[in-house]
């Protein structure tokens, strides 16, 4: 009986291997412009494994695909605005694809890998880098009258179109409208400088995003999104700071998985946050005694009473919960639901320009109320912060010589700030007390 076995597991093994393996397909080719790079995505049947490697005079990159074939059509790529002045392919050893790009100019390319992630496929990604992203000039006036600068990111982009709502509307494109009329709210506000994060429709990691803000010196950052939920009937904007120690809800913890697999979709390559100036590295530092969880917190909550008096609230307190985008140590950051894009009510309020408009002004009117209440040291708001109003209810026995000598100003201001004809006052009068 043993030797029978034997011989029907060596039958069986050699037809495993006599079977030939299944070629790999590209079975389409997708291109994304970022200010700093190209993003070329080959969606693939299954994994493969490539290699790539450039040539000089002229400029290319050569990628060879192991083991696979091209269904997709390369031809119809857009290469206007890119570094790639077109892009061929061809057999290679018989069975390899081998896909070239002839280049415009040298690039410092960049390949990684994504494997197969819920309804995406397959992915092998090239990143051609060919400019330095130009960094806007962080601080807006020289000298010590700075402006507060606030970092706007818009959500997912590129690859990674976020959550999807009722016929095809994207979280992407949605919250990248939001993004771009609250910066231009807060540009009007004097003494603010908005920034913008993600300026068009491409995909940045998570991790660089909280770099972007980190380098922006800002003051604030506020992540825009327009999420979905298991539940259609889920309603409402929402304001959730990050947290160490577990989620507020169980809302609130469902959302930060989804915002926090971005990076499988959109695909973060092998960035690293290794660089020694970087005190992210690594760790989630506990915020929740420091100054910057607080400010966010308190943020937060100026945000969240904005929204009210425009839309529903998902609830009626700042939510936390374990967020990768909102891990920094010396920026307050706040995340912004601004509706979900599943329920079909709010899928239709966020595909309109006007709701859209609407959602930045009160955004910006609560950012702006949280920082003239509480301007940072060193900014033109905090030195052009008007001065408290001050009052003071006369008990018996005082006189207009010693109140004035308890506020440090002289009786003739007071009495001019009053109204004051004579030396004579009554006791549960009210006086207005005029800056020294």
């Amino acid at each position: 009986m043993s030797r029978m076995w034997r011989s029907l597991v060596a039958l069986v093994t050699g037809l495993v291997i006599a079977l030939p393996l299944m070629a790999a397909e590209v079975e389409g080719v997708r291109l994304w412009r970022a200010p700093d790079h190209t993003r070329l995505v080959f969606d693939l049947s299954g994994p493969a494994e490539h290699k790539l490697f450039t040539l000089s005079g002229p400029h290319r990159v050569v990628v060879d695909i192991a083991d696979t074939q091209l269904k997709a059509q390369l031809d119809t790529l857009d290469l206007k605005g890119t570094p790639i002045a077109q892009v061929r392919h061809a057999r290679h050893n018989k069975k390899d694809l081998r896909v070239v790009l002839d280049l415009k100019q040298q690039i410092n390319p960049r390949s990684f890998s994504l494997r197969r992630h819920e309804v995406l496929p397959d992915r092998l990604v090239l990143d051609l880098y060919d400019k330095v992203e130009n960094q806007e000039k962080t601080l807006q006036q020289v000298s010590t009258e700075r402006d507060i600068v606030i970092a706007v990111n818009a959500g997912h982009g590129g690859e990674d179109p976020g959550a999807l709502g009722p016929r095809g509307l994207r979280e992407k494109d949605v919250v990248l409208a939001i993004a771009r009329k609250l910066h231009k709210e807060l540009d009007r506000e004097r003494g603010f400088s908005a920034k913008l994060v993600r300026t068009g429709d491409y995909f940045i990691p998570l991790r660089q995003r909280v770099k972007k803000g980190r380098k922006m010196r800002a003051d604030l950052y506020i992540s825009i999104h327009a999420d979905a939920f298991t539940r259609k009937e889920a309603r409402g904007a929402g304001v959730y700071a990050v947290s160490s120690r577990g989620a507020t809800s169980e809302t609130a913890r469902f959302l930060a998985q989804r915002e926090n697999e971005s990076d499988l979709i959109g695909g973060a390559g092998d960035l690293s946050l290794d660089d020694k100036d970087d005190t992210l590295a690594g760790v989630l530092l506990d915020l929740s005694m420091t100054a910057t969880m607080n400010a966010s917190l308190d943020i937060g909550a100026s945000v969240l009473n904005s929204l009210a008096s425009f839309t529903h609230l998902h609830k009626k307190k700042v939510e936390q919960a374990n967020f990768s985008e909102l891990r920094n140590p010396d920026v307050p950051s706040i995340l912004v639901e601004t509706g979900f894009i599943t329920n079909p009510y709010e899928s239709r309020r966020l595909s309109d320009p006007k709701f859209q408009q609407r959602m930045a002004e009160k955004l910006s009117e609560g950012i702006v109320a949280y920082f003239r209440a509480n301007p940072p040291a060193g900014t033109w708001l905090a030195a052009n912060k008007p001065a408290k109003s001050r009052r003071h209810v006369i008990s018996r026995g005082e006189t207009l010589s010693g109140i004035a000598a308890r506020y440090r100003i002289s009786v003739a201001s007071l009495k001019k700030a009053n109204g004051i004809k004579s030396s004579v006052i009554r006791v549960g009068q009210t006086l207005s007390i005029p800056s020294g």
